[in-house]
């Protein structure tokens, strides 16, 4: 019987990975109070230590970074200690973790900034929708269009939470350009209307990506650094006048940097009509333009996600959902087994129930 490419082993970066299988970041909502990590999810992670690669749910740099209730941070000393549990409870499993940094920009809400301040934006256009507060959903407000001296100030907390990360014991970061929040809200020209040189050009927009980066890299060296970016996203009211020319030239200019992977959320294959449309900004797309290893996330089984692997459309898969409900995946994959199916009810908030008590596959021995 062939073997799976999805369960060959790959070298990222200073890494060799036993399998393809990324565990995608996955928000959970199950941090706890000042927003620390606890033990629950340190063995949440731990279970699905089996992934090549686990990239963490999205973490806040700051507390204005912060979006979401009970979101994890990697800002304070008592999150750090708390993340401390997880990556060794992941590396007694012999498994490989990477830290999510997040800043959310403009899709928070008053009532989760510090002194129930506005939430910051490349510019003042609040976003359609609705935010996620500890009192349930709330209109998004108009948010504050940051200063050109405060944006260095961001950019250091970035370094700052890329150190914290490193003290916690990570064994790389990803940096979270993707699904509208601060980062990708500068590379698009629907959320970017600044006339300085953080707006305007494709070049000005993708400065701020770029900055965090250096700073980042500065602090990991460049290929224990990973970014996620979503060329086809439309969430959190994203839209881009030209998005086929803005990260063509983004994917480019990440060339120069080196980086562990580039990692690319596609439109899910489970939907064949908006992937059909998006085509053009797939993996395939930017195959020839990046230099690096591609981890492409698009709603995948285990068929599909092979077969981008065979078609050498990218290196790694992500895979979220599927993750959640069977935390031995990789394991149900080589052995072609039946998957749990997941609850999407205990996605976001609670306890154990739907986190830590999907069953891992138990093998009859005759």
């Amino acid at each position: 019987m062939s073997t799976l490419k999805l369960l060959t082993p790959i070298q990222l970066g200073p890494y060799e990975l036993p399998n393809r299988l990324v565990m995608a970041p996955l928000t959970r909502n199950r941090a706890s109070a000042g927003d620390v990590p606890v033990e629950l999810n340190a063995t949440y992670y731990a279970q699905r230590a089996s992934a090549g690669l686990i990239v963490t749910e999205a973490s806040q740099i700051s507390p204005q970074g912060m979006g979401y209730p009970a979101t994890p941070g990697i800002y304070s000393a008592k999150q750090i200690e708390g993340w401390k549990q997880v990556t060794q409870a992941v590396h007694e499993k012999g498994g490989h973790i990477f830290l999510q940094l997040w800043h959310v920009g403009r899709i928070s809400h008053p009532s989760l900034q510090p002194n129930g301040e506005l939430p910051v934006a490349p510019s003042a256009i609040a976003p359609q929708g609705m935010a996620s507060t500890y009192t349930g959903e709330q209109p998004f407000v108009m948010p504050r269009a940051l200063e050109l001296s405060e944006i260095p100030g961001i950019v250091e907390d970035y370094r700052q939470a890329a150190k914290n990360a490193l003290e916690a014991g990570f064994d790389g970061v990803e940096v979270h350009g993707a699904n509208g929040y601060l980062i990708d809200q500068f590379l698009q020209d629907g959320s970017n209307h600044r006339t300085d040189e953080y707006g305007g050009s494709i070049e000005n927009r993708a400065r701020f990506l770029m900055e965090v980066l250096e700073a980042i890299v500065s602090v990991w060296g460049s290929n224990r650094v990973g970014l996620r970016l979503s060329p086809t996203g439309t969430f959190n009211d994203m839209h881009d006048s030209n998005p086929a020319a803005l990260f063509g030239y983004v994917v480019k200019e990440l060339n120069r940097f080196n980086l562990a992977y580039l990692h690319l959320v596609e439109p899910r294959w489970d939907n064949p009509e908006v992937r059909d449309k998006t085509k053009d900004l797939g993996a395939h797309f930017f195959r020839p333009i990046y230099q690096g290893k591609i981890i492409s996330a698009g709603g995948y089984n285990r068929e599909t996600g092979n077969a981008v692997l065979e078609a050498d459309d990218a290196d790694l898969i992500a895979y979220g959902r599927w993750f959640i409900s069977n935390p031995d995946l990789p394991k149900r994959f080589e052995l072609n087994a039946e998957l749990n199916p997941y609850d999407r009810n205990t996605f976001y908030g609670g306890d154990g129930k739907g986190y830590t008590d999907y069953p891992a596959l138990e093998r009859q021995i005759a």
